[in-house]
């Protein structure tokens, strides 16, 4: 797994403590896949299922991971697509943020 990932794996762990209520993946081409459950965060694949799929560049999931980029604004600009429960993913931007 890349670097990225476990670091974001780490860091993403510690801001939501207890886990998310839901079930969202993120994917970071090139990087891999990040899994967001009830039961923490861990690394996935990419085809494992889930409420809502977020799917950017490494460069636009730092910017939106290190707050300077917010989602919808990466999601309006089209540096972010989401799949899925459009609801879920801002649930997800809520608890990020």
């Amino acid at each position: 797994m890349s670097k990225i990932i476990d670091t974001a794996v780490s860091a993403l762990g510690a801001r939501l403590g207890e886990g998310f209520d839901g079930v969202a993946r993120f994917d970071i081409t090139d990087e891999g896949s990040i899994m967001i459950e009830p039961t923490g965060v861990r690394t996935a694949s990419p085809d494992e299922e889930a409420d809502v799929v977020l799917s950017a560049d490494t460069d636009t999931f730092r910017a939106i991971f290190e707050g300077d980029l917010h989602p919808t604004t990466a999601f309006m600009s089209g540096r972010l697509s989401i799949e899925g429960s459009m609801g879920m993913a801002m649930k997800l931007g809520a608890a990020l943020g």
